[in-house]
């Protein structure tokens, strides 16, 4: 995936190890890895509302059952997108001043 200066392919601890490098320069801190990036875009995407069925074509699975196994965690809940899909179909019929006025 991924190509070294001379074009042979980039092993993976040289990668890791680059990318270390970056984050450093960078001033970011801690120990990031790609695989935590591509976690925090899916948490990123899930938590703007995206369709899995979107974010799994973004990180390049072929159907969302990889992305909602290995992703679960990250992925916005299920039960909240149908709450607001209630709310948006039933707003609230609760009058704006409070009771006795």
């Amino acid at each position: 995936m991924f190509a070294s200066t001379l074009g042979t392919p980039l092993l993976s601890g040289n990668l890791r190890r680059g990318f270390r490098i970056v984050c450093k320069r960078a001033g970011i801190a801690g120990q990031w890895t790609p695989r935590e990036l591509r976690h925090t875009f899916v948490s990123l995407m899930s938590s703007t509302g995206m369709p899995v069925e979107e974010i799994a074509r973004l990180v390049g699975h072929s159907s969302t059952h990889a992305t909602e196994t290995v992703y679960s965690k990250k992925l916005r809940p299920v039960i909240r997108s149908g709450a607001d899909a209630m709310n948006r179909l039933f707003p609230s019929s609760t009058p704006k001043t409070g009771p006795g006025e």
